[in-house]
């Protein structure tokens, strides 16, 4: 199975309005942490967050996180 790009080695805080997001998993989009469609053609598909309402939420920026689309620390280990 093939390794999705390393965006950054960090979360992407942010404040997010209640909403339906899509979070890269492939690491390829041009619009970190959001997807774009650059996995088209490849095995990875982007994550569905759905947000009730505002909220700061750190999504993972390494790709690697155990808890996608969630940051759980696995950058500090790359």
């Amino acid at each position: 199975m093939a390794q999705p790009e390393i965006a950054q080695k960090a979360p992407y805080a942010l404040e997010l309005e209640a909403g339906t997001y899509w979070w890269c998993a492939c690491g390829k989009s041009k619009n970190q942490p959001f997807c774009d469609g650059s996995h088209k053609g490849g095995e990875f598909s982007p994550v569905k967050v759905e947000i009730t309402e505002k909220k700061k939420m750190w999504l993972c920026g390494c790709k690697q996180s155990a808890d996608k689309p969630f940051c759980d620390g696995t950058h500090k280990k790359l």
